[in-house]
């Protein structure tokens, strides 16, 4: 409960903070300063964003590589006893 009290509380505080100074009550007017901060901090988050996703990518291609692997050593194992058990058959 404490805690989202306090998320509330920085949320309140973030609004307050970027309010135009042409309202009566916005006294600190940051807005300058987080276009700013957005300016310098999207091209970053993209370059992060897209470096998590080409990860992802490379790692859902090995599991692929590794489910073909493990779908032809179950093909392999399923023949070979297919074979044995006709060569148990004809004995």
């Amino acid at each position: 409960m404490g805690a989202m009290i306090f998320g509330i509380v920085f949320v309140l505080f973030a609004v307050y903070a970027v309010l135009p100074a042409t309202l009566p009550f916005a006294l600190l007017n940051w807005w300058e300063q987080v276009k700013i901060v957005l300016a310098g901090g999207i091209p970053l988050l993209a370059l992060f964003v897209g470096l998590i996703a080409i990860m992802i990518g490379i790692a859902d291609i090995k599991d692929k590589i590794e489910a073909k692997k493990e779908e032809e050593e179950e093909a392999r194992a399923a023949a070979e006893a297919e074979k044995a058990e006709k060569s148990g058959e004809e004995s």
